[in-house]
């Protein structure tokens, strides 16, 4: 019921450090853009939740993509990026990325995508020994 290409990923596979990712997901929430400071000056970002028959992220849009989902919408994003933040792996696009309307019937319903989020490895800083 849920076709994918072959290189299309689903939310469960993802692993922070991911690039050129390409998701079927439904937009399960979203909250509005707000500018942040970062390292590189300000930027404008909006953020969603967002989910498949595996699970559900966290999806920060960055620059012009910021705003440009809305709840309930059945999209597919195309050259997104993944990065991790305390001990979840988050999806990232940019205003260079393209995100598209799908076919309502390529994701699941609202109500149907799993609670169950991508965990980010935790990093070791001790020395074994």
């Amino acid at each position: 019921m849920y076709e994918n290409e072959s290189k299309s990923k689903k939310v469960m596979d993802l692993k922070p450090g991911m690039s050129n990712v390409d998701i079927k997901v439904r937009v399960l929430e979203t909250s509005p853009p707000k500018t942040i400071q970062t390292k590189k000056g300000e930027r404008t970002i909006s953020e969603a939740i967002v989910g498949d028959e595996t699970g559900r992220i966290k999806l920060t849009l960055w620059g012009r993509a910021a705003g440009t989902i809305k709840e309930g919408e059945a999209i597919e994003i195309k050259g997104g990026w993944t990065t991790a933040y305390r001990g979840e792996v988050q999806l990232n696009i940019g205003g260079r990325n393209t995100i598209q309307d799908i076919s309502d019937d390529e994701v699941p319903k609202k109500d149907e995508v799993p609670e169950e989020r991508p965990k980010a490895p935790e990093r070791s800083f001790r020395r074994k020994f």
